[in-house]
């Protein structure tokens, strides 16, 4: 699957960026897009459009978690491989956006007041890079995720 795609048609399909990631890993994790979809609704608009940590970085960091985290609180080595990965996940994104902070990102785009979701229209999708950063930020993780399959096979 290209998971590039599909986080762009599942985010013009009107999921937000956060969701739009997370469930275009959902191959990759075997969730089902509902519970998926569920799991990562509060991370869009830089969670609930505080406009804090980008959702399409969240969005790909859960993935990142559900494929390569850690559950055992008392290994702090696996704790710390994947801190690792989350801080290369940021750089990388970093390296592309100069930010992971979603008002950085949109800088540009006035708020609207009120805190609800605007329309999806034509404009809403020109004054915004938010397609182009889901694109990204989904390239970044399956990019990760084949440099760990290949280190896996050594």
């Amino acid at each position: 699957m290209n998971h590039t795609e599909e986080a762009r048609r599942l985010f013009l399909a009107g999921y937000n960026c956060a969701q739009a990631v997370f469930c275009a890993f959902c191959d990759e994790t075997g969730l089902d897009i509902d519970t998926a979809a569920r799991l990562s609704s509060s991370f869009g608009g830089g969670m609930g459009r505080l406009r804090e940590v980008c959702g399409t970085v969240s969005g790909a960091l859960m993935a990142l978690g559900m494929l390569r985290g850690y559950a055992d609180p008392a290994d702090p080595d696996a704790k710390k491989a994947h801190y690792r990965l989350v801080q290369e996940y940021a750089r990388r994104f970093r390296d592309k956006n100069e930010t992971i902070i979603c008002r950085e990102l949109l800088k540009n785009v006035p708020v609207t007041p009120g805190g609800a979701p605007e329309e999806r229209t034509a404009e809403f999708y020109a004054r915004r890079p938010c397609l182009r950063l889901v694109g990204e930020a989904a390239a970044i993780l399956d990019e990760m995720l084949e440099e760990m399959k290949k280190e896996d096979r050594k």
